[in-house]
């Protein structure tokens, strides 16, 4: 059921191309919003399915590590539609052990003290560095419009949970839960507000495992309700803090995670 919750809005998605950010797209567009899509990929399936649904959507290449593109990413969603409200930073890449080197055992081969530097900075690069990038050009423009605005970050459980073998996707969606909250307090009294969204295992081509190996069982023995979640279900918590349904809440960090975090 769509309440039409951002009618008249319009959201700007990184990493829109597909996934989570897909689904934001989608949903967003249910709910009355035009839709921005900034990804490296080619973002037009995604304007296909959000104009299927008769919002306006356009998509430009942006990597969001370059702040050159993240500021001409804001500027081309203004020069398209007028203005921007929404913002969803969903765009991240995630991080696995590889075992690139003879006589390393593989169940350890991405621990920290054989991960390579390049490895890490990448990770921080594109998951931090470029939340940052994208999330700052956004308030920045709302900061011109004077009319409050709000950022969603896309986290992850694992920047509460240490996984190893995963240490710079942990540490980087650490910093986002981290950088969600000093941008929320700075930009308190504006009228933006910054919250996070921190899924658990959710299908998506990041999290695409099968249900038969060690990588599926171990997630589900950390995830009470025993299933992935969907980009939809991830969706709907980006559109509670997107929306002003959630109008007296910043700084806060949402885990659509089934049940991670009840002990």
């Amino acid at each position: 059921m769509t309440r039409d919750r951002l009618k008249g809005k319009v959201a700007l998605i990184t990493g829109g191309a597909s996934g989570i950010g897909q689904a934001c797209a989608i949903r967003f567009a249910e709910e009355g919003a035009d839709v921005f899509i900034a990804d490296l990929q080619s973002g037009d399936e995604t304007v296909r399915l959000v104009k299927a649904l008769g919002r306006k959507a356009a998509a430009i290449r942006t990597d969001t590590t370059s702040e050159s593109d993240c500021d001409t990413m804001v500027e081309e969603a203004v020069c398209q539609f007028g203005h921007v409200d929404v913002g969803v930073m969903c765009a991240g890449v995630a991080s696995f052990p590889e075992d690139e080197r003879e006589g390393v055992d593989p169940h350890d081969s991405g621990h920290v003290i054989h991960l390579t530097t390049a490895k890490f900075q990448k990770v921080i690069d594109i998951n931090v560095i470029g939340v940052m990038l994208s999330a700052r050009a956004l308030a920045r423009q709302f900061l011109k419009q004077g009319n409050g605005g709000s950022i969603v970050n896309i986290a992850s459980t694992a920047g509460r949970i240490p996984v190893a073998g995963a240490s710079a996707y942990c540490v980087s969606k650490a910093g986002v839960i981290m950088l969600t909250k000093v941008m929320a307090l700075e930009l308190a009294r504006t009228g933006i507000r910054v919250n996070a969204v921190g899924p658990g295992f959710t299908t998506t081509p990041m999290w695409n495992v099968p249900e038969d190996s060690d990588a599926y069982r171990w997630a589900m023995s950390i995830t009470p309700m025993n299933r992935n979640g969907t980009p939809r279900e991830q969706a709907d918590a980006c559109l509670y803090l997107a929306c002003d349904e959630s109008s007296f809440m910043t700084g806060q960090t949402l885990h659509p995670a089934g049940g991670q975090f009840t002990g």
